[in-house]
């Protein structure tokens, strides 16, 4: 079988998958600004990571029991939810202003967050994502054939995995560029308060 047809399927569909805004955009902006690019990519590589996850599922056949089991699907979906409301209301507590004076002040630096938070926040936010969740399956259920060797079905799966880390770390040395940062923290704690409430609006929308 010519697997190159199957692949060229695979890579369009992650692609517009990959770059569509969601949460893992939102994490990687969020780390991006307030703890800079080492952090970000650090995100960005739990984010990749993650897509490993996915595919092992998928590979195993859990993917068909979650098809199968509306109630073990809904509970993921209520554990991301709660997972981005959690870092949502994160960044609104981070956003209660330090000084009363009215001139506008650049948000001061965080604290150093160490490389294993990092890549653990990008990992669960992508590996408790539902939208992820359902285009895994759709891709090995429609897409990929039943009679695809395991081993080529893998070989997608890291395809994916470096695609979307490059993406995100793309977009990480981006986004942390001085001019970049510099904007987003001339706004203060209203960053942090649109990244909070970004975050809680997209926790609502995964659990409706």
């Amino acid at each position: 079988m010519n697997y190159i047809d199957e692949f060229l399927l695979i890579a369009v569909a992650h692609f517009f998958a990959v770059a569509s805004p969601g949460p893992d955009f939102a994490v990687v902006l969020k780390q991006s600004v307030q703890y800079g690019r080492r952090n970000a990519l650090w995100t960005s590589a739990g984010v990749g990571a993650a897509i490993l996850l996915h595919i092992a599922y998928c590979v195993l056949g859990v993917a068909l029991v979650l098809t199968q089991s509306p109630a073990l699907f809904m509970a993921l979906k209520y554990i991301a939810g709660a997972y981005l409301a959690y870092l949502g209301v994160q960044a609104l507590r981070a956003a209660k202003p330090t000084n009363t004076s009215s001139e506008p002040t650049a948000k001061p630096s965080l604290a150093a967050e160490s490389s294993w938070r990092a890549f653990r926040r990008g990992f669960f936010t992508n590996a408790l994502n539902p939208k992820a969740t359902l285009f895994f399956m759709s891709l090995f259920t429609l897409v990929i054939s039943p009679t695809t060797p395991v081993i080529i079905q893998m070989g997608y799966g890291v395809y994916m995995a470096l695609a979307t880390w490059a993406w995100f770390s793309i977009l990480s040395l981006l986004l942390s560029k001085a001019r970049v940062r510099d904007f987003f923290q001339q706004s203060g704690y209203w960053f942090d308060r649109g990244i909070g409430i970004i975050l809680i609006a997209l926790a609502v929308r995964v659990v409706i």
